[in-house]
């Protein structure tokens, strides 16, 4: 009995090539989401940051009971004055500081928006009932507000995950337009070039986006241009490069690479202590 047509198409079409495929692009979805939530489901601050600026007794007395919090939220370490102190939160080497005050009941704890609405929030929420505890107050100063039209400070973000795509879609689609066999050198150096001319558009783009069409990024549009031509470039490069290496799959590679455990580490949705 001859085999029946149907059965004929699928064993054409479920190539042991087109099997494997598939299942590395389950592997892919199955590792995503466990990236993403097992990153994202339970944020709770670990080892932030934190200055602390007292006399020299209280700053030591403060640092000591914020080290003894449970669960270890914060990092504290004492700073000279408050100018020390904001520019440390505008430096990133810090993400608050408490300022005590030592001839007062009410405390002041500085915080960032900027940086994340997320992780102030979670400053204030930790800092109050301590304060309360000792019979003090807390009020909030944000010394690095986010802009009103980024509200949560994840604009910088977004536009980032936006170039990052950017740059590994457009490489896959140079890649597999002209076939998944490895590039001869005069191939590359064509789709370098051609990924150079597509960061730069796409970093404008971006930069116009979120500067002056919705206003959700106040800057420098050079800069923004700029940092987008090299996060495209560098991500599209990166991909090129993965797929010359390793044919087809190098595809997959940057894909686990800068989406699967790019994004969710890069301090964007949660900032890092978080």
């Amino acid at each position: 009995m001859p085999p029946s047509p149907f059965l004929a198409e699928v064993k054409d079409a479920v190539t042991p090539r087109a099997t494997l495929l598939v299942t590395g692009v389950v592997a892919l979805a199955l590792l995503f989401i466990a990236s993403y939530v097992g990153a994202l489901h339970d944020p709770k601050p670990r080892n932030v940051p934190f200055g602390v600026v007292a006399p020299e007794v209280a700053a030591q007395q403060t640092v000591d009971r914020l080290e003894g919090l449970p669960g270890d939220p914060l990092s504290p370490r004492t700073v000279p004055d408050e100018q020390t102190a904001r520019h440390q939160i505008l430096n990133r080497d810090i993400d608050g500081a408490l300022l005590v005050n030592p001839t007062g009941t009410t405390d002041t704890l500085l915080v960032a928006t900027g940086a994340g609405r997320v992780l102030a929030t979670t400053l204030e929420t930790l800092l109050t009932p301590l304060e309360r505890s000792e019979a003090r107050t807390l009020r909030t100063i944000d010394v690095a507000p986010a802009d009103r039209h980024d509200a949560s400070g994840l604009t910088s973000f977004y536009v980032t995950v936006g170039w990052c795509v950017g740059g590994y879609l457009c490489a896959s689609i140079m890649t597999i337009s002209s076939g998944a066999g490895r590039p001869t050198p005069r191939r590359s150096l064509i789709r370098l070039i051609a990924m150079a001319a597509v960061a730069v558009v796409a970093g404008l783009g971006g930069a116009l986006i979120v500067g002056p069409v919705l206003g959700a990024l106040p800057g420098s549009i050079a800069a923004l241009w700029g940092t987008g031509a090299l996060i495209v470039f560098a991500v599209g490069a990166a991909t090129l490069a993965f797929q010359a290496i390793f044919g087809l799959a190098g595809i997959g590679l940057v894909i686990l690479i800068v989406v699967i455990l790019g994004n969710p580490s890069a301090g964007g949705a949660l900032p890092p202590p978080l």
